[in-house]
């Protein structure tokens, strides 16, 4: 009797162990309800984007977006491999999970990618250069069958120099539609500036691009900006563009000069390039694109008026007013002609609008349009 009745008493009043152990369970309760919210945040977004470079010890090297590298732990449940893309929260650079690689996201998005309808006809004062052209670019991509019968190898590429506005890019676009090729086009002063410290490996994805885009045709414009004479490294920025310029030699060098991937440089000052870009194997076609004689004004003008609605045009004395003016400054004085017989209330251009166009041109005159004198 008296048993029963200490066993009662001790399941009113549990001794001061079950206490302590209940009270243990609680806490331990409350501290893996307070893990489980903390593991749920890590979950949740923003996470930070990083390639992973390499595998030691079990542990991982992280290579993020700004170029910092860290050496962090991922999930042992977790299977990742050098070159694979993963997340990880942005506290502490834990890895959470893998996520698919994307490498044309990247490059797509800042490369100009276009298939153009450009003609042969749209190039006037040009026909010298255009036929190098064609046989550096078109003929190969064409007709690889020919030149390896003849024994010998096309160039590579070719690089176009001369002053802006001279026709250099229309002349890429011209070639790429003639021969039905994807035509990427670089600028050279943005992959520097813009992707510091990502330099060298969007130049490998840019050539990969092209491979698969394939017949394309590289253009790189500014190509001085990237590639000009090597100078005594000094800051991280120049060690960086140094770094880009080697794996662009690199990935020129790799190239079948037969091959459907060609590669054309533009820039407006060829004597700061770099020899090592211009050396046979390379970009050792040289085509100087100079501004247009008097027969070339005369096509360009030719181009940009044929349909236009005009009155009594002297083109003659047009072709000699227009002396040393580039092809784009012929177009804009066509384009100023048509503003001039505008404001006029005319539907034709007349001789002196493409005069009057031709001063404000020469005198770099900031006249804009009167809006309101023409629509109110």
């Amino acid at each position: 009797m008296k048993a029963k009745r200490k066993s009662a008493e001790m399941e009113i009043f549990p001794s001061d162990d079950e206490s302590r152990i209940k009270e243990e369970n609680i806490i331990l309760k409350e501290t893996v309800e307070l893990m489980q919210r903390e593991l749920e945040s890590y979950r949740r977004s923003p996470f930070i984007v990083a390639d992973v470079k390499s595998i030691i010890d079990g542990n991982a090297v992280i290579k993020l977006s700004n170029g910092s590298i860290f050496y962090v732990a991922f999930p042992p449940n977790l299977s990742i491999k050098a070159g694979d893309t993963v997340i990880v929260e942005q506290k502490n650079l834990s890895i959470i999970k893998k996520i698919p690689s994307s490498r044309e996201f990247g490059v797509e998005n800042f490369v100009i990618i276009e298939k153009p309808k450009i003609s042969w006809s749209d190039v006037g004062g040009l026909e010298e250069q255009a036929n190098e052209l064609r046989e550096v670019i078109e003929a190969p991509l064409k007709n690889p069958e020919i030149f390896r019968k003849i024994g010998i190898t096309p160039p590579k590429g070719i690089l176009l120099y001369g002053p802006p506005g001279t026709g250099k890019t229309l002349l890429a676009k011209a070639v790429a539609s003639s021969t039905n090729a994807t035509f990427i086009e670089i600028v050279s002063s943005e992959l520097v500036q813009k992707f510091i410290g990502e330099g060298a490996k969007l130049v490998r994805e840019i050539f990969e691009l092209a491979k698969q885009k394939a017949p394309s045709i590289i253009f790189i414009d500014e190509l001085d900006a990237l590639a000009s004479v090597r100078i005594d490294i000094g800051t991280s920025g120049e060690r960086e563009v140094q770094r880009t310029f080697m794996q662009l030699l690199a990935e020129i060098d790799g190239f079948k000069p037969l091959g459907n991937v060609k590669i054309i440089g533009c820039t407006n000052r060829a004597d700061l390039l770099d020899p090592a870009i211009l050396r046979s194997g390379r970009l050792d076609r040289k085509i100087e694109i100079p501004n247009p004689n008097a027969g070339g004004r005369r096509e360009i003008l030719a181009i940009h008026t044929r349909s236009m609605n005009i009155r009594a045009l002297n083109i003659d004395e047009l072709v000699r007013i227009t002396l040393g003016f580039s092809g784009a400054e012929l177009q804009a004085a066509c384009t100023e002609a048509g503003y001039f017989a505008i404001r006029a209330h005319r539907t034709f251009v007349t001789q002196e609008d493409f005069e009057k166009a031709v001063r404000k041109i020469k005198k770099g005159e900031e006249e804009g349009p009167d809006l309101h004198r023409i629509f109110g």
